[in-house]
């Protein structure tokens, strides 16, 4: 297994490992949702996201419903910004396994294995110097700050009305005319 599965922090009384979320019996093997799992492991909720989003296999989806739902127990319940937060753990483990049978040659029967997993996702707020980081690149990019607010009157003080500019054309058409025909 790859990553901590972090429940031994749990066990002390006053001590929390991050906020977590969790999906149980999952039709899907442990197997096939690991190999999304190991995508986003320790990535920023916006940057997992967005490959969660454009992974191509069916537990993706399942795994995206998780970490949405991750992300609300963080702002809801502890307070937390979502901008802030990372992937700390995340982990499959095997859930019960549907035994079916399927009648086979000779009186026979095969058995087939129907696998159910268990989905867990623990997210925690990024440390100063990552949040210092990534401000840093933001900054460099010349945006402002994550503050959707503040970029959007940015950029509307920045336009200048098109309807403005059409009317100076005509009144400056409309002194040419007049200036030719004096």
């Amino acid at each position: 297994m790859t990553g901590p599965k972090l429940n031994e922090a749990n066990r002390v009384a006053g001590s929390k490992s991050g906020t977590r979320a969790s999906a149980k019996y999952v039709r899907s093997s442990a197997s096939k949702v690991r190999v999304v799992l190991n995508l986003v492991r320790e990535r920023n909720v916006r940057s997992a996201d967005e490959i969660l989003q454009f992974t191509d296999r069916e537990a993706a989806r399942t795994i995206r419903k998780v970490l949405a739902s991750a992300v609300a127990n963080a702002v809801n319940n502890d307070g937390l910004d979502a901008d802030d937060l990372f992937i700390k753990a995340c982990f499959a483990d095997e859930g019960p396994t549907l035994k079916r049978f399927r009648p086979r040659a000779k009186g026979r029967a095969g058995k087939i294995l129907k696998r159910t997993c268990h989905i867990t996702i623990i997210l925690d707020r990024m440390s100063d110097e990552a949040l210092a980081v990534r401000e840093a690149k933001t900054m460099a990019k010349g945006a402002p700050t994550s503050n959707r607010r503040a970029r959007v009157a940015a950029s509307r003080q920045t336009e200048t009305p098109v309807q403005d500019a059409s009317a100076e054309v005509e009144t400056n058409e409309t002194l040419s005319t007049e200036e030719e025909g004096n």
